[in-house]
């Protein structure tokens, strides 16, 4: 059963091949979703490349187009969601997993750093959901699925700093806004809390780092960007259509609340 067929689906921050995106999008393309790759890092050859790590997978080639898009510009996203429409006529999903992250202390987070956290994490998320919902309110429906962070609910100290936590937290707050505004006019907003997936994210940790921290992980091991992927495929799929406004964890019980 293809959860996704017919749906049009933009990918925010996909083009990384170890990433929650690129999982997300290679997952909902199984699904017969339509692809839109939006990444700040893409360029002409980012559908070639993705389409042929799916054929290499031994999976059916997908469609897949590929748009720059630095989610910190308004205009970007705009055109991103105005290029999604010209090429398909409709967007059903926004999956906004585009974000970065930095382990600093408060003390030494200047308003350089704090500004671009901001920026990315936030405003960023802030400006992919208007675009999306200009062109959902239009068509009467369409979800949002907006990747947070457990840093967002326990506070930073794992891989982010408070600066991180914070901008997370704002992405919780406002996918529940937009949960509570949008939902009469059949749009859905929910977040995932991914903690210590196998991604680009903890690449800075030590091996004892990450071993500690699996210490404290009741599964007793660390989740793949595909797990995440899972939850993002359930959120964005007609199996939670009663669902709004809510936050996944996907932590293997670090963080039970």
């Amino acid at each position: 059963m293809k959860l996704l067929e017919g749906k049009v689906c933009i990918i925010a921050g996909a083009a990384a091949p170890k990433s929650i995106g690129r999982a997300t999008a290679q997952l909902f393309a199984e699904h017969g979703a339509t692809l839109v790759i939006a990444d700040i890092s893409a360029s002409g050859s980012t559908a070639d490349e993705f389409s042929r790590s799916m054929e290499d997978a031994g999976l059916a080639r997908p469609n897949v187009r590929a748009l720059h898009c630095d989610i910190g510009q308004r205009a970007d996203c705009e055109r991103l969601a105005a290029k999604t429409i010209e090429q398909f006529g409709r967007i059903d999903v926004l999956v906004n997993s585009a974000g970065i992250v930095e382990a600093r202390p408060i003390l030494e987070i200047d308003g350089e750093h704090f500004d671009r956290m901001i920026a990315v994490n936030l405003k960023g998320a802030f400006n992919l959901c208007q675009a999306a919902l200009n062109i959902y309110v239009r068509q009467g429906s369409g979800v949002i699925v907006n990747i947070a962070s457990l840093a967002a609910q326990r506070g930073g100290g794992l891989v982010g700093g408070a600066h991180y936590a914070s901008a997370k937290g704002g992405v919780l707050s406002l996918t529940r806004s937009i949960a509570r505004e949008f939902g009469p006019q059949g749009i859905r907003a929910n977040a995932v809390c991914p903690a210590m997936a196998q991604t680009g994210m903890i690449d800075d940790l030590s091996r004892a780092q990450i071993d500690a921290i699996i210490g404290e992980i009741p599964l007793r091991r660390l989740g793949t960007p595909r797990e995440v992927a899972g939850a993002c495929l359930f959120l964005a799929s007609d199996l939670s259509a009663f669902v709004t406004g809510a936050t996944l964890d996907v932590n293997g019980g670090l963080h039970i609340h």
